[in-house]
């Protein structure tokens, strides 16, 4: 059955488990992350599908389910199920992606590795997404492809089904033209969006950027600049815009541009925090630090995360308030990454060895300074201790939006608790009552988290009733009825120009 909806996304709608030697799909369960988001447009659909890829060591096999029909909570869809080889996955994902996009989307030009980059096979991959989804999606149908791993989608899609309403969502930063265009691959990644009858990010500062990527590289017209909300302009934060470009024109075409930040399922969040059982052991976690004070960080291992700068800002608070040493303590959780990519492995060698140094320099019988955690916790335990912290530290180098400041706020239904968040996440445009500093200064750094623990109560509950009340409006539903306006907007201007389909 053709499809009015498709999705487009690397990762699978759901989990792979092996039970009595075979294996079954099963939903997946955390109500965070963008699966749960994006498959809850499925009730927008007649009949939905999800693109994405899966390991195979002979994509040739006939064996190879290639289309499964899955029926969940979120209704009945179709996925489709593209074999890629293991060398393929790592070209296309471990290298081209993580090594060449991901530090210039990230602003780390010196972590660029453009050698090891086979383009064809890139090329290769989009291609297999976009003959994916012009075989599944219906005349007319909305296509919505995420994250810069299928930047050649749309254009190939394009070549393929002139019929559908192409959606393009960016989860990471986007930056301006000096950085973007060290690729070398710049004009065919752009003209592929350009293909697009949208073009999504999180903030409109991520917005400007690629306009002016799209500018410095074609002759685009930019029709529409729209004012941006009040409540998303300080002073205090590095990556405010108080205007951004929102429609372009480009052969013929328009283009919109949409700024609209992912939240989180806040109600969900509430809902496990209120439990009693859950509040029972955020509490037993409390007596177990006695008069100590929890700070709790949780990201990935990864260098735009900032992990080491955050640890050795942590040394510098212990070396200049000794009276801190014994009454304050670090969870610092950073799931491990892949160690077979070199730069990851690195970063985590580097906090290890860090909060090793730290626990060996500060520590005592009774006392460890940090408590480091490699592992992936489980999210009703995480919510335990976003209660019992009494400041959530997160303090990216750089981020496109980061949801842990968020589901912090949102478990956080007492109505306590101290937000510091770096000014360099895209959270920070929306939380600018968090205590903002600046990651690459040693003087914010160490500031912010004393202002933190210092904090007296009333400026606390001031300052999380402010962060609740943004977290609640920006939420993941929130995000989701935004992409919904978008496609509606970007079919009736095609019906409009007389160009959609019949």
């Amino acid at each position: 059955m053709s499809s009015d909806l498709v999705i487009v996304y690397h990762r699978q709608p759901y989990e792979e488990v092996e039970k009595d030697g075979e294996i079954i799909l099963r939903e997946n369960k955390s109500p965070n992350g963008i699966v749960p988001t994006l498959k809850s447009f499925f009730g927008t659909a007649e009949h939905a599908a999800w693109i994405a890829w899966k390991l195979a060591d002979d994509p040739a096999n006939p064996d190879f389910e290639r289309v499964v029909e899955i029926s969940d909570a979120h209704g009945d869809y179709t996925v489709s199920r593209l074999p890629l080889t293991q060398e393929q996955v790592s070209s296309f994902y471990h290298v081209s992606s993580k090594e060449a996009f991901w530090p210039i989307l990230h602003s780390f030009k010196e972590k660029f590795n453009y050698d090891p980059v086979d383009w064809p096979t890139f090329r290769e991959v989009n291609w297999a997404f976009a003959e994916a989804a012009a075989r599944e999606a219906a005349q007319g149908a909305r296509v919505w492809i995420h994250d810069y791993n299928l930047w050649l989608v749309p254009g190939y899609l394009r070549q393929l089904r002139s019929d559908v309403t192409i959606s393009f969502f960016h989860h990471t930063p986007f930056p301006a033209a000096d950085m973007f265009n060290v690729l070398p691959w710049r004009r065919e990644i752009v003209k592929s969006l350009l293909d697009c009858d949208i073009v999504g990010f999180h903030i409109p500062r991520y917005a400007s950027n690629f306009v002016s990527v799209v500018r410095s590289l074609f002759d685009v017209e930019v029709k529409k600049r729209e004012m941006v909300a009040d409540e998303l302009i300080s002073d205090g934060t590095a990556l405010s815009e108080r205007s951004a470009p929102t429609l372009l024109s480009f052969e013929d075409r328009e283009i919109i541009v949409s700024s609209a930040s992912v939240g989180v399922a806040v109600d969900f969040i509430e809902e496990r925090a209120a439990d009693p059982a859950v509040r029972a052991d955020a509490e037993k976690i409390r007596e177990s630090l006695g008069d100590c004070r929890l700070i709790l960080s949780v990201g990935r291992t990864d260098y735009t995360k900032g992990g080491v700068d955050q640890m050795e800002s942590f040394e510098r608070v212990l070396t200049d308030t000794p009276d801190l040493r014994g009454k304050v303590k670090l969870m610092h959780v950073s799931v491990s990454a892949n160690r077979n990519m070199s730069a990851y492995a690195l970063t985590q060698t580097g906090i290890e060895e860090t909060a090793g140094r730290i626990n060996g320099r500060f520590g005592t019988l009774e006392w460890q300074p940090i408590a480091l955690i490699s592992r992936a916790i489980p999210f009703d335990d995480l919510i335990k201790y976003y209660l019992a912290a009494d400041v959530a530290w997160i303090t990216p180098l750089v981020d496109g939006m980061n949801l842990v400041c968020k589901e912090y706020l949102a478990a956080r239904t007492d109505g306590d608790g101290v937000l510091v968040l770096s000014e360099f996440a895209g959270a920070a445009v929306e939380l600018n009552s968090a205590v903002i500093t600046n990651p690459f200064s040693h003087r914010s750094m160490d500031q912010a988290i004393l202002q933190a623990l210092e904090m007296p109560e009333d400026e606390r509950r001031d300052r999380m009733k402010a962060l609740r009340r943004v977290v609640r409006k920006y939420s993941v539903q929130a995000w989701g009825d935004t992409q919904q306006a978008q496609f509606a907007a970007a079919i009736a201007r095609k019906i409009e120009a007389g160009v959609a389909a019949s």
